[in-house]
């Protein structure tokens, strides 16, 4: 089969043929038809992610149709529309995955190959409100963001969330996530393009975080946030404290920006103020991701399409520029 192939960091992705997989027990065996980039795969590409550099098939979304199965797996699942819940052995304890987890694309191989083996607790029917392409840019957006709002964060519906980075497939999936449960959602961009489109996808109002004076405008607006969804870090997470409510809580599943070095303690301990960490979820959060997307029809933005897996390293390159407005997606052929 052919896999976009990553030799070592730093290196262009490669297209080489390597040995389709056979499902062992309790897998199933997936011919994929279309696969979603994360920043996480960029990251990795670059040396920049914990774990093995190199000798790697990326991509960690994937949808496909099953092509054959393990023993102990039904055959019934043969012939199906799955998607695959990239998040691997979470653990025992609910509030946080154990030594043992992983995510699909590395260590293990990943989902910009034309074949995947998984194990069938990781594999799920396609939500039928999705196309095949939406559904491939589903699964880490998906349990990352549910998680994070509604585990971690404990958004509620009359709630006033900040999104920040808008144009990113799981901000934006984030904003769908919150416009469904009935909170009040604003967003921040450095493009006032991306604000306008997602004020149409249903948030109230946006803020340019290259202004200056963002911070004031945006309490001005609102008196503050009760949520803060972030997936940057860097030198302006310090702003997020300034605007959020007293008792309010960040949420942040991500370092795009670097280390977070400029928090003034005082104004966090003083306004009660709670700074959560998370990072994927359980095999219980997926399903209901899963579950809440199917009820309220909710489908990942898709920014591009590209037709070939050859057109990885192209699609990876476009990541990094971060002009994208939502998912982007790879033919699996």
């Amino acid at each position: 089969m052919k896999a976009a192939f990553l030799i070592k960091s730093n290196e262009p992705l490669t297209i080489r043929e390597v040995p389709t997989p056979e499902p062992a027990e309790n897998e199933i065996l997936i011919k994929l038809a279309y696969s979603s980039l994360n920043h996480r795969d960029v990251w990795i590409q670059k040396g920049q992610y914990a774990g093995p550099k190199g000798g790697l098939i990326l991509g960690s979304d994937g949808f496909g149709t099953v092509t054959g199965v393990g023993k102990n797996v039904a055959p019934d699942w043969i012939g199906k529309a799955v998607i695959i819940n990239p998040g691997h052995n979470w653990g025992d304890n609910p509030a946080a995955f154990g030594e043992d987890f992983k995510i699909l694309g590395n260590p293990d191989p990943g989902t910009f190959a034309e074949y995947i083996a998984i194990d069938e607790k990781y594999i799920h029917e396609k939500p039928a409100h999705l196309t095949d392409i939406e559904a491939s840019a589903l699964p880490l957006a998906g349990v990352t963001t549910y998680r994070a709002l509604f585990k971690r964060a404990a958004l509620k519906a009359g709630e006033k969330i900040l999104i920040t980075g808008i144009g990113a497939g799981t901000a934006l999936i984030a904003l769908k996530y919150a416009v469904a449960t009935g909170a009040e959602v604003y967003v921040t961009s450095g493009s006032q393009d991306k604000i306008d489109t997602a004020k149409e996808l249903g948030a109230k109002e946006g803020f340019i975080y290259k202004d200056q004076s963002w911070t004031q405008k945006a309490k001005d607006v609102t008196g503050g946030f009760d949520v803060i969804m972030d997936s940057a870090s860097g030198s302006g997470f310090g702003s997020l404290i300034d605007v959020v409510r007293p008792g309010g809580r960040i949420v942040f599943f991500g370092g795009t920006n670097g280390p977070i070095g400029n928090i003034i303690p005082n104004k966090v301990y003083w306004r009660n103020i709670s700074i959560l960490g998370t990072t994927m979820g359980t095999l219980q959060d997926f399903k209901e991701m899963l579950a809440f997307t199917e009820k309220h029809s909710i489908a990942p933005v898709i920014d591009k399409v590209y037709p070939k897996l050859a057109d990885a390293q192209e699609a990876f390159d476009y990541m990094h520029q971060g002009k994208q407005f939502g998912k982007i997606v790879l033919t699996n052929q």
